[in-house]
Formats: C-alpha cells, sequence, structure tokens
C-alpha cells in the first residue's frame, strides 16, 4: 500500500506534536510526506502534480492542527482546486473511488471538551463531518482518525509516544474494515483447519 501524507500546518516550525509526527513520516521509507505550506506558501497550488500524487497512492493521510472547528485554510483552498468536478466528482469524476482517507488532527483542548455537555459541545466526529461527506463523495473510504488532544500541553514524552502511535495508526492496513474483515475470516479460516487436523 502507498500512502501519501498530506500535511496543512502553517507554523510547523514553532509546532511540537505536527512537527514531531512530520519527523516521524519521513523516516518512513514507504511514506510520502508533502507539506502544502512549504509548497505552496507564495505560489498557486500546481492542480495537476497535485492529481498525479493522489493517483499513484492508495492511502491518503490529512494531517493538521485543528482550526476553529476545522483544517487550516490551504488544506480547504486544496480541496476546492484539486477535487475538480469530472475528476473527482460528477461525470466521469471517479479518479479517487476506493483510494482510502485518513485524518490525522492535533486539537489544544483535552478530549472531554469534545462531547455534548463539554466545553465545544460536539465530538470531533460531528465537527468532522465534512470531511467524512467529502470522502463519500469522491468516492474514498473514510477510515477511522488519529486524534492528540491536549497537543499545546503534553510533554515531550508523550509527545514521542503520540509519534510513534500515529505511524502505527496512518500505516495500519487494518484500519479499513473490510481488510480487518478478510484477515479475520482467514484466521478463523486457519483456527478451524488446526482444531480439526
Amino acid at each position: 500500500m502507498k500512502t501519501l501524507v498530506l500535511i496543512a500546518h502553517p507554523h510547523i516550525e514553532s509546532s511540537r506534536v505536527n512537527k514531531k509526527w512530520k519527523e516521524s513520516a519521513l523516516n518512513q521509507t514507504d511514506l510520502t510526506v508533502h507539506d502544502l505550506y512549504e509548497t505552496y506558501c507564495d505560489q498557486p497550488i500546481d492542480v495537476k502534480v497535485e492529481q498525479q500524487l493522489l493517483l499513484a497512492h492508495d492511502r491518503i493521510v490529512f494531517q493538521f492542527p485543528l482550526y476553529w472547528y476545522s483544517s487550516p485554510p490551504l488544506l480547504k483552498q486544496w480541496f476546492d482546486e484539486v477535487f475538480t468536478f469530472g475528476w473527482a466528482h460528477g461525470p466521469g469524476g471517479t479518479k479517487l473511488t476506493g483510494k482510502e482517507w485518513v485524518l490525522a488532527i492535533s486539537i489544544g483542548s483535552p478530549e472531554h471538551s469534545y462531547q455534548a455537555g463539554g466545553y465545544n459541545l460536539f465530538s470531533v466526529s460531528e465537527i468532522t463531518k465534512p470531511f467524512q461527506a467529502s470522502a463519500s463523495l469522491v468516492g474514498m473510504i473514510y477510515l477511522p482518525p488519529f486524534i492528540e488532544y491536549r497537543s499545546n500541553k503534553i510533554s515531550d514524552y508523550d509527545i514521542t509516544q503520540s509519534s510513534i502511535g500515529y505511524v502505527k495508526h496512518i500505516t495500519n492496513t487494518e484500519l479499513n474494515p473490510k481488510i480487518r474483515f478478510h484477515n479475520y475470516l482467514k484466521q478463523l479460516d486457519e483456527s478451524t483447519l488446526s482444531v480439526n487436523e
């Protein structure tokens, strides 16, 4: 499986969590890391290049800090320009069909603030509905996200642990429920065979 990590953090050098995640991803030989703010901070998005990157990968990871219950603005612009009608959606727009979509989000607040009755009232699953809807529109398979809460308060040790968990999560083929179920059935078959022998 070829995985593309799209990073959208406008100030990644001053970030603790996203910077460490990026470093960890860069250390993996099987991941392609593409920093949107590094590439397009002062120039237009090259739609053809971005579309070719998407076509060359099976899983797309969108990594960003949560800004006002969404992503930083460049990622929104990237979606608007790259997911074109007739290419990603609409008649003939099937280029992304079957590819996997994973969010990796850092959040400054604690997890308990993202629930009914909490400070932010809504869960991260509810807040990320626009991403889920976008994945559905373009025929991608939306997979469970990787979330790091309290990202501006956690210790260096916890950031290191987070980066280990981040890499394990985004490279885990069993995030896809079809693959997980297939592997489960295979294990059942193998255990049945060993019992019958």
